[in-house]
């Protein structure tokens, strides 16, 4: 089985909660390794731009015990956002 490749979260401050944010990145998800990593790749294949921010817990947030406990047995969390590749082909179905 080949070895999963991680990819690195940037701290870029804190996050809005909107699912569209400033820029055109629009919100996904928030995900653990492996599967975050994967959701990149598949977003990058299909000819979006892909920013994956590190997960930010406020005290407004609702209940954080997965986040918490999964932290704990060390796994990775990021939120996954997307905005549409800017040299992208515009007539393709998948863009529309």
């Amino acid at each position: 089985m080949p070895k999963q490749k991680v990819i690195p979260i940037a701290v870029r401050g804190a996050v809005r909660s909107p699912a569209a944010t400033s820029g055109g990145w629009e919100r996904l998800t928030t995900l653990a390794e492996p599967r975050l990593s994967e959701m990149a790749q598949n977003y990058r294949a299909l000819g979006y731009e892909v920013e994956i921010r590190q997960v930010q817990k406020t005290k407004a947030s609702d209940c954080t015990t997965c986040l918490d406990e999964g932290q704990a047995m060390g796994r990775v969390y990021g939120t996954l956002y997307i905005r549409r590749n800017k040299d992208a082909a515009t007539d393709d179905e998948l863009f529309e």
